[in-house]
């Protein structure tokens, strides 16, 4: 079933066109990652299906319903649609678990003790169910990354979205993440991420898309678009990698 369908998708900031027509389906339960390089679209195509971007053109559906639509409630579409930056984003004067409980308390108007059981059943998941009393200052950055991952999943989205994770994190703690991340693929959570990390884009990835001039150029499974590109666009950026 497809879960997300975006179709001729443009968005520009002022004179720079950053998607230029871009055509993306994501069925549910899969993992499409996007490749490409700095300014190809990744981030800005997140953030327009996030709703976090308004769109100059096109249509987002999300399990059918176009979301794109301006007069749908931003707010609730990001209760289904999860995302997580390359920036943690953590509130510093907030300690982990009220970091996680703000959204469903404040935004979604979630009863207090509701709230505060999700996130510490959250917490537990991603592995830091002894650091809910912790501010962000005291985690490492893959606890910190970790914790803004249980922000995102305690409202139980359909759909996550995750922009260059590992991107700010020090080696060590990379694995850390994507250990994470591999575990949520496991338990069949719909994705959507860019990443650098191309081994892991091999190992979890049903779908790899290379974005270049805000364009899905070429898609495939791992196997196909990293072993044998068709576009010579695709081959010139997978060889600067010497993957």
């Amino acid at each position: 079933m497809t879960l997300l369908e975006a179709r001729g998708l443009r968005k520009a900031f002022g004179d720079q066109l950053v998607l230029d027509g871009l055509d993306l389906s994501v069925e549910a339960g899969e993992c499409v990652v996007l490749i490409g390089g700095s300014g190809s679209g990744k981030s800005t195509l997140l953030r327009c299906l996030n709703l976090l971007e308004t769109l100059d053109d096109g249509q987002i559906l999300l399990e059918g319903r176009d979301i794109s639509d301006p007069r749908v409630d931003a707010d609730a579409v990001r209760a289904q649609v999860g995302i997580v930056f390359q920036a943690f984003n953590l509130f510093p004067h907030l300690s982990v678990l009220d970091n996680v409980t703000l959204a469903p308390v404040r935004v979604h108007r979630r009863p207090r003790a509701e709230a505060r059981q999700q996130a510490l059943e959250m917490l537990e998941r991603v592995g830091l169910s002894g650091k809910a009393q912790a501010k962000p200052d005291e985690l490492s950055g893959g606890q910190q990354q970790r914790a803004a991952i249980a922000r995102a999943l305690v409202n139980s989205p359909v759909l996550m979205l995750l922009d260059e994770v590992t991107s700010a994190l020090d080696p060590e703690l990379v694995y850390e993440v994507l250990s994470l991340l591999r575990d949520l693929r496991a338990d069949g959570m719909t994705m959507v991420l860019a990443t650098h990390e191309m081994a892991f884009a091999r190992s979890v990835a049903d779908t790899v898309c290379f974005l270049d001039g805000g364009r899905v150029l070429e898609q495939g499974p791992p196997a196909q678009l990293f072993g044998a590109p068709r576009e010579a666009r695709t081959q010139q950026f997978l060889a600067r990698l010497e993957l």
